[in-house]
């Protein structure tokens, strides 16, 4: 008995959908799962911030300068600093 060309071809074809359908399915069923389970903790650990103002701002620009110049290998004095943004 000979199979023909077609037929597995075919049996190729449908093999690789099935196995595509069966991935999308297990991707929704793990998104609907994690996204559950994550939204309790987020609620529970989300606490406002306290409003926080820069009491000395020479302070700041300094320590940002020295955290520049020492990652990039510069000295803190060839660095000037024009503004300052909280991200």
């Amino acid at each position: 008995m000979q199979i023909s060309n077609l037929f597995v071809v075919a049996m190729g074809i449908c093999t690789v959908f099935v196995v595509l359908i069966l991935i999308i399915a297990l991707c929704s069923l793990l998104s609907l799962i994690f996204r559950h389970s994550g939204t309790e903790e987020k609620s529970a650990a989300v606490v406002p911030a306290p409003d926080q103002t820069i009491t000395n701002r020479a302070e700041l620009t300094a320590a940002i300068a020295a955290a520049v110049a020492e990652y990039s290998g510069t000295d803190a004095s060839a660095l000037r600093i024009l503004s300052i943004k909280k991200i």
